[in-house]
């Protein structure tokens, strides 16, 4: 592994330091000369992240510190930064001659309605100010230049300075994002709110371009051929990051990817696709002002005890060993290339989303009228991902036959088994029904994908456990189930694991949802709304779990292979009344719970007092407050 060596990332280095002070390029140069020391093996080396970038997010916008707004602050940060990547790589190149200069930058480009060209001439020649300056290509005589001259009392000489200090990239590494791209339109009323802006000049909403051009954006491949044709040195794609599910992540690099190898093949001198980041990210879907806690995984999943390989870890290595992809969800296009993309009124003709060059194996689903079965319908839909979903009379998941026929038919690639008897109370009465819908039917589809060599996902319940604790219950803790219907998940753990060691066994808790009423929280607000109180139980402490990341997880880990008891449930114990009144509250709606013990509900099946799920394996979903924004979110969007 060879690594290029990276000083600052989108920020100023200690607290003494600011974009805005040649302090900080002095004080850089002298970082990257210790650096070099302690390091002089290294050769690729990045001193400044994104320059332009950083100078728009941290002294234009005012995202980042030091949260300026200003022209001449934001051509200053411009300045400082390139200032510093120069003095750094003649700091370094005092100790290691050979040293590379991996220049980075996120090269978006904007489009724009015709009486907004102006607007999207500007910033497209913005875009590449960082590395004209470090070529010593930036003059007062350039659109950028006389704009910083004229526009943001950048001295002239100050321009001279790069041009007598030229330090052009040895490698022009190429950031791009789904949002890179933006669409400018003076067109108010169509967007959001949030999305409205201006120059000074002129009102306008400034939105993503892959959510409103019909054509779609030029993407990674056109804005490679813009790089290799302006500037003529080595380029990379130096970030290949999507934040997204996981085959939209394997969609996204393989797409980096083919570009790549397109343009080389074309003739340009492509030195690599980096995956980016290889640990995963955190915080970034907020510009790192936000929640740091939301976490996107790479090719390794660091919410565990030890990093854990995912889907995009096989990719890159297969990419790396032999340039193939076999993957069969590869096949089918991204979001970014399916009409879904379109969130605004289109501009030009909406392109079809290419069509697979071949049939590929869909996923089997079963349970179609239940809550999961539904969940994961919809979203295998949202994710393109080809399913079968069936009822019972389709699949008949306790009888080996039916099974049989069901796998000759639709031939999946793996199962879901989503169905199951879910009535708690009554499975006391009814137990033999139970048993065979949760346990014989887990266990014969468990054999028959085993025999097969499919992988299997089937879900268990936190009432396999006693409740005899207050810490939250992991994967490889004891069960003990009170119940017939605990006992029933129980069992189908063991006969599941027996007949197919490599299945994937999800625990979970008490789920909720936007798109069904059977459940609690749903139920809860409805009553509440209406003036009547709600009795729940303030002495039950159990994990509540929103249904569209408890979906999304698992499809997530499926498609990375993963095996054994997983416990997937949102990152937050309460009590069953503390959960309405979570949720009123988060609805904005008054609060009309009364606390009752348990045992006051008139409840016929035996429950423990305590069954927080957590997981010794990797907590996966965010806290259960984000969960019920995003919930009261959802089901407001339905209701509109």
């Amino acid at each position: 592994m060879r690594p290029i060596v990276g000083l600052v990332h989108h920020g100023s280095g200690p607290r003494s330091t600011s974009l805005l002070e040649e302090s900080f390029a002095t004080g850089l140069a002298a970082h990257a000369r210790l650096a070099a020391e302690r390091y002089p093996w290294v050769e690729d080396w990045t001193p400044v992240n994104e320059p332009l970038t950083t100078a728009r997010f941290a002294a234009l916008y005012g995202h980042w510190y030091p949260h300026a707004r200003d022209d001449p602050s934001f051509a200053r940060a411009l300045l400082v930064q390139c200032r510093a990547v120069i003095l750094a790589m003649q700091a370094v190149r005092e100790v290691v001659p050979g040293a590379r200069l991996v220049q980075t930058e996120d090269l978006g480009k904007t489009h724009a309605m015709p009486a907004l060209s102006y607007q999207a001439a500007f910033e497209n020649e913005r875009r590449w100010a960082s590395l004209d300056l470090l070529s010593g290509r930036l003059t007062e005589d350039s659109p950028f230049g006389a704009w910083l001259v004229r526009a943001a009392g950048v001295d002239p000489a100050e321009l001279a300075w790069f041009r007598e200090h030229a330090c052009p990239p040895d490698v022009v590494g190429v950031n791009h994002y789904l949002t890179s791209e933006r669409f400018l339109d003076e067109n108010l009323a169509v967007y959001p709110l949030e999305s409205h802006g201006g120059n000074g000049r002129q009102r306008y909403a400034d939105v993503a371009a892959v959510r409103v051009l019909g054509r779609g954006a030029d993407g990674i491949a056109g804005i490679l051929r813009e790089s290799w044709d302006r500037y003529r040195r080595p380029v990379a794609v130096t970030e290949a990051h999507n934040g997204c599910t996981r085959e939209e992540q394997l969609r996204w690099l393989h797409d980096a990817w083919r570009a790549a190898v397109a343009l080389r093949a074309a003739g340009a001198d492509v030195r690599a696709v980096t995956v980016w980041s290889l640990f995963g990210a955190a915080g970034w879907a907020s510009l790192a002002a936000g929640d740091a806690a939301a976490y996107e995984p790479g090719p390794f999943d660091t919410r565990g005890p030890t990093p854990r390989a995912t889907a995009l870890a096989r990719l890159a290595a297969s990419l790396a060993e032999d340039g193939r992809a076999d993957d069969h969800l590869l096949a089918h296009p991204g979001w970014w290339r399916r009409p879904l993309r379109i969130e605004h009124p289109a501009v030009g003709r909406i392109e079809p989303a290419p069509r697979p060059a071949r049939r590929t194996p869909p996923l089997l689903v079963t349970g179609a009228t239940g809550t999961l079965g539904r969940a994961f319908a919809r979203l295998c839909r949202l994710r393109g991902l080809p399913h079968r979903v069936t009822s019972r009379r389709e699949l008949d998941a306790a009888d080996p036959r039916s099974v049989a026929r069901a796998l000759h038919e639709v031939r999946p690639w793996a199962v879901v088994n989503a169905a199951g008897y879910v009535r708690v109370d009554d499975a006391e009465t009814d137990a033999a029904r139970c048993h065979r819908e949760n346990t014989d039917a887990a266990a014969v589809l468990a054999a028959a994908c085993a025999a097969r060599e499919l992988p299997l996902v089937t879900f268990s319940s936190d009432l396999v456990f006693d409740g005899n604790t207050t810490e939250p219950y992991v994967e490889d803790d004891a069960v003990a189930p009170l119940g017939v219907y605990g006992r029933s998940k129980a069992d189908a753990e063991e006969r599941v694991l027996a007949a197919h060691p490599g299945a994937l066994l999800v625990r979970t808790s008490a789920f909720f949802g936007p798109w069904d009423r059977a459940n609690f929280v749903t139920l809860a607000l409805e009553r509440m709304r209406r003036g009547e109180p709600v009795a729940a139980a303030g002495d039950t402490v159990v994990s509540p779990t929103y249904v569209p990341d408890l979906v999304n997880a698992t499809l997530d880990l499926l498609i990375d292979g993963e095996s054994g008891i997983w416990h997937i449930a949102n990152a937050q114990a309460t009590t069953w009344a503390e959960l309405a009144r979570k949720a009123a509250a988060r609805a904005g709606i008054r609060a009309l719970v009364r606390d009752v013990p348990a045992a006051g509900l008139g409840l016929v099946a035996p429950r423990p007092r305590y069954s927080a799920l957590g997981s010794a394996r990797g907590t996966l979903l965010g806290t259960l407050d984000d969960a019920l924004h995003r919930y009261v979110a959802a089901t407001s969007a339905l209701a509109a």
